[in-house]
């Protein structure tokens, strides 16, 4: 069988806030099996417990926050859940002193990293997939996003559409069969990206003030300020990609099925798990056991192993 995962042992990491600019510290630890993504501000007294999952996430501005019935919230949590989902991670106890995690470089990378000097433990329970069994969309003036039945495993197909000198019209579409190894080596690296029309409105409504070059492409309103340019010819529409995947996650659960978007962003992205989890006939819960071991086998987008060996 395919079986659930956390890591192997407890790992810490240290960075910037996107949203605050503070120091941020965040902690990893192993969570037994059926525990799911659990969130714990332990900078308040007493701390609070946050479940990660479609109907958390209560806040896109900018990011992907989970937020509970009292306000308390946690930001900036879908670069982190992006690589959970490629590295097949579904337990995990998060402890973070701050209304955000750290943004790193801007990218799902580092979380990758993380996790590959940490180990991936298995645990004893089978892992639960979700197979998309009907088509779901949803739409938001002109931007759409839905998720379709496939025969076998995630495949991503997502189209941008920015008209900038920077961004080449070829560039903007991408298509992906979803492995951790295809996720590592194609699109992990690539950075969230803002203008410099917009940093200015931003800074001035006290957002994003830990935003810098060292987490993400800037351009301003001719080139990419950034001095060594782009990780990806494709980058910008890659990070679009790389933000689907961590939102259609936030529930814990692998999904089998095509997920398909046009200019889609993490409203849309979340509202379209609403939909999707909403009504028990548009989905499967399934579990590989040893008789569909071959079926298994040919998904094989959970092999953390050659997802780490990728870099």
């Amino acid at each position: 069988m395919i079986k659930q995962r956390t890591i192997a042992k407890a790992v810490s990491l240290t960075g910037i806030g996107l949203h605050s600019g503070a120091k941020v510290q965040v902690s990893f630890r192993p969570a037994p099996a059926n525990t799911g993504l659990v969130y714990t501000r332990v900078d308040l007294n007493p701390s609070v417990t946050i479940k990660c999952s479609a109907d958390s996430v209560r806040d896109t501005q900018l990011c992907t926050a989970l937020v509970n019935e009292q306000g308390v919230r946690i930001s900036t949590v879908e670069h982190l859940t992006a690589a959970l989902s490629a590295l097949g991670i579904d337990n995990l106890y998060i402890d973070v002193n701050a209304p955000e995690l750290p943004v790193m470089d801007g990218s799902a990378q580092p979380f990758i990293y993380l996790f590959g000097s940490t180990g991936i433990k298995e645990l004893s329970e089978s892992k639960k997939f979700l197979r998309v069994v009907r088509k779901v969309r949803v739409e938001n003036e002109g931007k759409w996003a839905e998720l379709t039945p496939s025969e076998s495993g995630f495949h991503l197909d997502l189209q941008i559409d920015f008209n900038h000198p920077a961004m080449d019209k070829e560039k903007q579409h991408f298509a992906m069969n979803f492995t951790g190894e295809a996720f590592a080596h194609d699109v992990s690296r690539a950075r969230t990206f803002c203008f410099m029309r917009d940093v200015e409105f931003m800074h001035s409504h006290n957002l994003a003030l830990g935003g810098s070059l060292e987490n993400a492409v800037v351009l301003d309103d001719h080139r990419v300020i950034n001095p060594e340019g782009l990780r990806y010819e494709d980058e910008f529409v890659k990070h679009k990609l790389l933000d689907a995947i961590g939102d259609l996650y936030m529930d814990g659960h692998s999904i089998l099925g095509n997920f398909k978007a046009y200019k889609t962003g993490h409203d849309l992205n979340n509202r379209l798990l609403r939909a999707f989890l909403s009504d028990s006939a548009n989905y499967q819960i399934i579990e590989f056991n040893n008789e569909e071991q071959k079926v298994a086998e040919a998904i094989n987008f959970l092999d953390s192993k050659r997802a780490l060996a990728a870099f």
